[in-house]
């Protein structure tokens, strides 16, 4: 489903992504984790082109992300569609303010694919109640926790049907209390064989969610296993040196 190959990316003199090889099977749950600055969130953002890689190519079921051949609104118009096809959620939640739950989970598919409102509502609803906030329909942002904006940002991303999740630190800005039900949302889509990346400091959720991990460090994959495997005996002493960190912090 989705497909790397030697991708890399620099920011000025620094070079973020050093060569970055991944393939991930359709239905398939890939957990990266890493350390701040190694670059999980760019290669994420790479995926959806949200960073513009300087090598390599980028698959989405077959078709290249990273299309150097076209220019201008063609390049516009491909990139368009490909993220139509991507659903991608952030620490921050992004929502309209002044949009009630169910607009701002509806405002996409009525605008980019031209559902009509009837559809459209009857897609939101059932979003909504997915992710446990079809009460909430008719209500503001404002007037949302942290933990119910963020489940909100999944049902907006899903309302374009999307053939894969990306999931950039989905819960990183959530006080405690609020982690676990963004991580249930997450959990019931991996039992739906929804394909997804999680960048994420969960160890446990990692651990347990994923078909398979990827611990990263100065812009290259150091380690990648089961997560059994991973998160119990890695191989490498940087994975080592970080999972024991992480992972005394969240006992």
């Amino acid at each position: 489903m989705v497909e790397l190959k030697g991708v890399k990316k620099r920011f000025g003199n620094l070079e973020v992504l050093k060569g970055i090889d991944l393939k991930v099977d359709r239905g398939k749950i890939i957990s990266i984790i890493g350390p701040s600055g190694s670059g999980k969130s760019t290669l994420l953002r790479s995926i959806n082109y949200l960073e513009v890689i300087d090598e390599g190519s980028i698959l989405l079921d077959g078709a290249q992300v990273n299309r150097p051949d076209l220019k201008g609104l063609a390049f516009e118009r491909h990139i368009n569609h490909i993220r139509q096809n991507m659903g991608m959620v952030f620490q921050h939640f992004n929502l309209f303010p002044h949009l009630s739950t169910l607009e701002n989970v509806t405002l996409a598919p009525r605008k980019l694919k031209g559902v009509d409102a009837r559809s459209a509502r009857e897609l939101g609803m059932d979003l909504l109640e997915r992710v446990g906030l079809a009460d909430k329909a008719s209500a503001y942002p404002s007037s949302l926790s942290g933990g119910q904006k963020q489940r909100v940002a999944i049902a907006r991303a899903l309302a374009m049907r999307p053939k894969v999740m990306l999931f950039d630190e989905a819960t990183s800005a959530l006080d405690p209390e609020l982690v676990e039900e963004v991580n249930q949302v997450m959990k019931r889509l991996a039992e739906e064989h929804m394909t997804m990346l999680i960048v994420t400091h969960e160890m446990g959720f990692a651990r347990d969610v994923s078909d398979w991990a990827m611990f990263m460090d100065g812009g290259v994959v150091v380690e990648e296993n089961t997560p059994d495997r991973l998160f119990t005996h890695p191989d490498q002493e940087r994975t080592c040196n970080f999972l024991r960190k992480h992972l005394a912090s969240q006992a």
